[in-house]
């Protein structure tokens, strides 16, 4: 944060360029810009330029787009031994967009060795605002009580899903929701998921890594392209071990 080569976004003008995605600091890795505001208009402006915003309750807004980028292909995703075995063992259900907010609220609460959350006060309130405007989606995972257990939530444009954040209150709910979200985008003709930041444990799961290039080569073709005209309007009658057979 101390290089002064940072650009400033001007928070009254949200018509306001993001410099290139291409001139992202390699210190710290990814960072295009700081400041701004986040608007409907600015977020999905940085969504479709392959920027997304991440920072902490006492830091300016942050935005990002790393190099390597973590994507999941729907189709890919890997479900272990021990994740079929949940899913066989437990009757939860399966929604999506009946409880956004909750969602993210539940993505927002401390996670182990982690003293606070970058889902701020004003980033909730800002993908409701998107989730109203039928920009951004939940998915849910109910136990047999209807009790929310387990979720993800993102942004949805053209035929890319940008993955924000996920929960599990019980072992392997976030996986079961990942699972689903990819079978639902899978069956919505969606191409791949971001899940912005590669990792051990998305990797485990089907994901990989892309190189910033190739990723915005990607996004540029797929935020033009729409998806199935069900989408999020109509829930897919998915058999679930069907579905890991077929792909």
């Amino acid at each position: 944060m101390s290089d002064t080569s940072l650009p400033w976004l001007d928070p009254n003008n949200q018509d306001a360029p993001f410099p290139l995605a291409e001139s992202a600091l390699k210190d710290p890795e990814g960072l295009v810009a700081a400041g701004g505001n986040l608007t409907p208009t600015r977020l999905l402006r940085a969504y479709h330029e392959g920027i997304f915003p991440w920072y902490e309750e006492d830091q300016p807004i942050l935005w990002w787009s790393p190099n390597p980028r973590g994507v999941l292909y729907p189709k890919n995703f890997i479900a272990h031994k021990s994740l079929l075995r949940t899913i066989k063992n437990n009757h939860w259900r399966i929604s999506y967009d009946e409880s956004f907010s909750e969602v993210m609220k539940a993505c927002a609460e401390p996670r182990n060795n982690s003293r606070g959350t970058w889902i701020t006060d004003d980033m909730l309130n800002a993908y409701v605002r998107l989730h109203k405007l039928n920009h951004a989606h939940s998915l849910e995972i109910w136990n047999e009580s209807e009790q929310l257990i387990g979720g993800v939530y993102g942004i949805s444009i053209g035929k890319i899903f940008f993955g924000e954040s996920m929960f599990s209150r019980v072992t392997d709910a976030s996986k079961v929701a990942l699972l689903y979200l990819s079978a639902y985008l899978d069956s919505w003709e969606y191409s791949i998921i971001d899940t912005q930041l590669p990792s051990d444990h998305l990797n485990s799961l089907g994901g990989n890594e892309m190189t910033r290039d190739k990723y915005l080569s990607l996004l540029s073709k797929l935020t033009k392209q729409s998806s199935n005209s069900y989408a999020w309007q109509k829930q897919p009658a998915i058999d679930i071990h069907n579905w890991l057979k077929l792909r």
